[in-house]
């Protein structure tokens, strides 16, 4: 009967003329991965630090509008949002943040009169185009009358939502769909209010429209 001896117990070659035996399975892959490992760790040292730089680097654009009635002039990463191209670049914070994904209305501005969700918007598409922010509404120490009309309603609680709420409520009106109560808030949907204050929200559009 034949004994087979694990292949560390196997005996290396006695004289010169001996071939080596064929590699063990193990060593086999053991040696694969070596030589892999040298092979992009070679890669890594010989590799062109500026090419890797240019690899690297995210496509860039320079794009020009007006922010609040103020020239703006600023290159961003084409990846950028209007939202973050107002809170980042521009230091202008009263557009706030929520799902970051279209569907609460935080973040909404007014782009050439329209509102639209900055957070969805790229920035680089809006060359020479006219935004209005929270900030930009009043004029000077006198406040918009929508903004007037959600502080005599008490339209606001925790207060986050409200930039994006006040601006949609000034495109509502501009856009003349203030007919009934059910027409703003169909309107005003886009918009989320986690404190509940829908009511008042809606009376003081209304009352801003009617007074327009």
């Amino acid at each position: 009967m034949s004994i087979e001896l694990p292949e560390s117990a196997v005996p290396p070659p006695t004289g010169s003329g001996e071939s080596s035996p064929a590699p063990s399975r193990r060593t086999f892959i053991a040696t694969s991965a070596a030589v892999g490992g040298a092979v992009v760790a070679g890669g890594t040292f010989l590799a062109d630090p500026e090419e890797a730089t240019a690899v690297g680097a995210s496509p860039s654009s320079r794009v020009s509008l007006t922010v609040n009635g103020t020239r703006r002039t600023v290159t961003v990463d084409n990846r950028t949002s209007l939202l973050d191209l107002l809170r980042e670049h521009l230091d202008l914070t009263g557009s706030k943040k929520g799902c970051n994904a279209g569907a609460c209305g935080a973040c909404t501005v007014l782009v050439d009169g329209h509102r639209v969700n900055s957070c969805l918007t790229l920035a680089v598409r809006l060359e020479g185009t006219e935004v209005t922010t929270i900030e930009g509404l009043a004029d000077g120490d006198q406040l918009h009358p929508l903004q007037q009309a959600f502080i005599d309603e008490d339209a606001f609680q925790c207060g986050y939502c409200t930039p994006g709420q006040i601006l949609s409520g000034v495109g509502c009106i501009q856009e003349g769909h203030t007919g009934s109560h059910e027409e703003i808030r169909e309107w005003m949907s886009g918009n989320i209010c986690r404190c509940g204050c829908y009511v008042k929200i809606v009376r003081a559009v209304e009352q801003t429209a009617a007074r327009k």
